[in-house]
């Protein structure tokens, strides 16, 4: 069976859509996707968006990072639907529901509140994420924040001077973080304004993360850094952040569709056909 895609892009953050809402997709696995994400035997993505049927919500999303590893939000692809979708949804994720609304900005995400407990990050064992006891080399004392998905995130004076390929995956993947963890390292340049670089959870440097803006810039708030209103900007563009009075995180920004397509399930390890 051929399948339709559709690639888009948030800030450069890129990724492919399946549309399982009408007509049903077969069954997507880590294998499956990481195949399709690979940018040179594949379609080429940082992340798989998986669109299917809800019964709580206007539609389920799904999100797989380019290793195959399935995860619970991603700011820039929620944004990308929410410009595919066309109209205000409710959407389902394993990080929970989330409300995308077009804007003359592009597409602004109501990302749900932020979680503080360690256990809620997770982190290994109890500390306090506000100002974590540890270090990584030059990088010391962070605060974890989780945004539907988990962050730990470190103030610096210059984020381009991070050897992030280098480190990112070592925090990544450091025991202290038993479902592993993105990585911020942020500059802060005016009460409204933060530059951020963002080491992504199975997709590695990114140049946007939407998720990675949300939780540095509540971080931020958290120590009293920014206001309750910035501009984030990362190496592909900048995003707002709001978190409003209610504890509720926004988060506005652009989102472009590249072009559309179709390929053959069989050839990226899909072999069940699905009756359309």
């Amino acid at each position: 069976m051929r399948i339709d895609f559709t690639k888009m892009h948030g800030l450069g953050n890129d990724f492919i859509v399946l549309d399982g809402r009408v007509h049903a997709l077969p069954p997507v696995d880590a294998a499956f996707a990481s195949a399709l994400a690979d940018r040179h035997t594949g379609i080429g993505c940082d992340q798989l968006i998986v669109l299917e049927p809800s019964m709580d919500a206007d539609f389920r999303m799904r999100i797989f990072n380019a290793d195959g590893s399935e995860v619970e939000a991603c700011g820039n692809a929620t944004r990308a639907v929410g410009l595919l979708h066309g109209e205000p949804a409710r959407i389902e994720t394993l990080g929970g529901l989330v409300i995308s609304t077009p804007t003359d900005g592009g597409i602004s995400v109501q990302m749900g509140k932020p979680r503080f407990d360690w256990n809620a990050i997770p982190l290994a064992y109890a500390m306090d994420t506000h100002a974590m006891p540890v270090a990584w080399e030059e990088l010391v004392n962070p605060i974890a924040v989780n945004v539907g998905n988990p962050h730990v995130i470190f103030f610096v004076a210059d984020p381009y001077a991070i050897d992030m390929a280098r480190i990112g995956p070592m925090i990544e993947t450091d025991p202290l973080f038993p479902e592993r963890i993105n990585v911020n390292v942020a500059g802060i340049t005016a009460r409204d304004a933060i530059t951020l670089r963002v080491w992504e959870r199975g997709a590695g440097l990114t140049r946007a993360c939407g998720t990675g803006a949300c939780a540095t810039a509540i971080g931020a708030m958290k120590r009293g850094l920014v206001d309750r209103r910035v501009t984030v900007t990362l190496p592909g563009g900048p995003l707002v952040i709001e978190w409003r009075e209610d504890n509720e995180i926004v988060m506005t920004g652009p989102a472009t569709e590249a072009f559309r397509g179709s390929f053959d399930a069989a050839d990226f390890g899909a072999h069940i056909r699905i009756a359309i």
